[in-house]
């Protein structure tokens, strides 16, 4: 069992079957074989399958929090710190572009000034860690605004409005964006995803007809399609993409641009522990000093 959940957190971690047997040594059947047992040990499906992908469901986020414990406690076997965990455990969700670049700065803060608590980083896409936020099962996510209202107990703040740009291959000619987007292929940002969506309802209410080559949610992958001229994209200005490679060039919007929202959601500040609420304000605080003050 021990080996299946190693499985379980490198594919949650990896994102597809492939891409974590390749990072933990095994082959992409191996890995489906792992899953699959333990599914069946479980007795109910732990990820949720499209094409090549897999995303934790609700209850795979459950058993991933409990097999990352599990791990933990396994591996302190025989140690001297068995029986002495620390003693509050913080569990914050996270995108992807999140932990990639302000996430890692506020958590060294927050153990530097509490030395005494655990945190765990929860990966999932936005509409997961809203889910997992509402029920209870982490203490608060930064993800994607949705595009939805929120429960009333839930609160929102934003912490950077990333403006949408698009990306060009550096030696395609021209700068009329309406005409190269037209023209061109186009690598579409996954629809599955709330930034993603974004993208979708603005091509609708711009009425494009575009030719769609390929659809994914990574967005640094979309950017290595753009370099290596498979097609031109509309994605989210993060921190991570400022510095673009130099075989791809942005393109703004002008009056037409759009923005993602990306925030902090968690429940109401009267029923968030300390350590939570020092956690949360870090994040704010690291979040706005890289990106500046949201619009």
């Amino acid at each position: 069992m021990i080996k299946e959940l190693k499985t379980l957190i490198a594919v949650a971690r990896e994102g597809t079957f492939a891409a974590a047997g390749n990072k933990i040594g095994l082959t992409q059947a191996a890995v489906s074989a792992q899953i699959q047992r333990l599914e069946a040990e479980l007795g109910f499906e732990i990820f949720d399958r499209k094409g090549r992908t897999a995303h934790l469901n609700r209850m795979g986020h459950q058993i991933l929090l409990q097999a990352q414990e599990l791990l933990r406690l396994y591996e302190n076997l025989g140690s001297n710190t068995v029986g002495l965990p620390a003693s509050v455990l913080v569990n914050v969700g996270a995108i992807a572009s999140v932990q990639r670049s302000f996430l890692p700065d506020a958590l060294a803060r927050f153990h530097q000034q509490s030395p005494q608590c655990r945190t765990r980083v929860v990966p999932g896409l936005s509409m997961e860690l809203v889910n997992l936020v509402d029920a209870g099962e982490i203490d608060m996510a930064a993800i994607i605004r949705p595009p939805f209202s929120l429960h009333s107990d839930l609160r929102w703040t934003t912490l950077a409005l990333e403006p949408y740009r698009l990306l060009v291959p550096q030696d395609l000619p021209g700068e009329d964006w309406v005409e190269l987007l037209s023209s061109q292929p186009f690598v579409r940002y996954d629809r599955s995803s709330f930034g993603g969506r974004q993208v979708d309802r603005f091509l609708r209410q711009m009425h494009f007809n575009l030719r769609e080559v390929c659809e994914l949610d990574e967005l640094e992958a979309i950017v290595k399609l753009v370099e290596n001229g498979v097609g031109v994209a509309l994605v989210p200005q993060t921190a991570t993409l400022e510095q673009l490679p130099a075989g791809v060039r942005a393109l703004d919007l002008g009056q037409h641009t759009f923005h993602r929202d990306i925030g902090l959601i968690h429940r109401s500040r009267q029923s968030l522990t300390e350590p939570v609420r020092l956690l949360a304000a870090l994040i704010i605080e690291h979040a706005l000093g890289k990106s500046g003050q949201p619009e």
